[in-house]
């Protein structure tokens, strides 16, 4: 299919009119949405016109609807007024909304972290842990350096963190 020039007027005209490309490709028969939205942006057409009416800028600007946190992080019950559509009618209605859920925290007991060796890259051996510690960039950087069991690179202490078993991770993720 070719765009004529008739073609590319009818095309502008019902662009200018709002229609969508679907619309228009239907219209113009033997091409496609994704043609009629090519040749709009090749013709650098504007944004097409809205049908129904109200310009955009005549729009009241967007609420922000998130409730400021209280300072000590505590739940809170806040009231917004909620717009919503039932028919043709508009309705507003006032709703009570959790704005946000307290997550009590539990430190984990009987944890001992090892005191790490302090090694550097060329310390390290097939039987020490190779857990990295700090910053790469820095100079402080090293690695852990406890005895390490087996053909394992980590230490037990890191071989926990490293491999957490599958149901663990799904726990851990609901």
């Amino acid at each position: 299919m070719n765009w004529t020039d008739e073609r590319v007027e009818k095309l502008k005209k019902l662009w200018s009119e709002g229609l969508s490309a679907s619309q228009i490709a239907a219209q113009l028969g033997g091409v496609s949405r994704n043609a009629v939205i090519g040749k709009v942006h090749r013709l650098s057409l504007p944004g097409r016109a809205k049908a129904g009416g109200a310009a955009t800028a005549a729009r009241a600007p967007k609420r922000n609807t998130s409730a400021p946190r209280a300072p000590n992080y505590a739940s809170r019950v806040a009231t917004r007024t909620v717009t919503r559509q039932q028919g043709a009618t508009m309705l507003k209605e006032e709703v009570e909304i959790d704005t946000v859920h307290e997550i009590e925290y539990r430190p984990a007991t009987n944890v001992v972290v090892p005191i790490s060796r302090r090694l550097g890259l060329t310390e390290l051996t097939e039987r020490t842990c190779k857990w990295p510690v700090g910053d790469p960039l820095k100079d402080d950087f090293h690695f852990c350096g406890n005895d390490s069991p087996d053909s394992s690179p980590y230490c037990t202490y890191h071989q926990r963190l490293a491999y957490q078993p599958v149901h663990e991770r799904r726990r851990a993720a609901h």
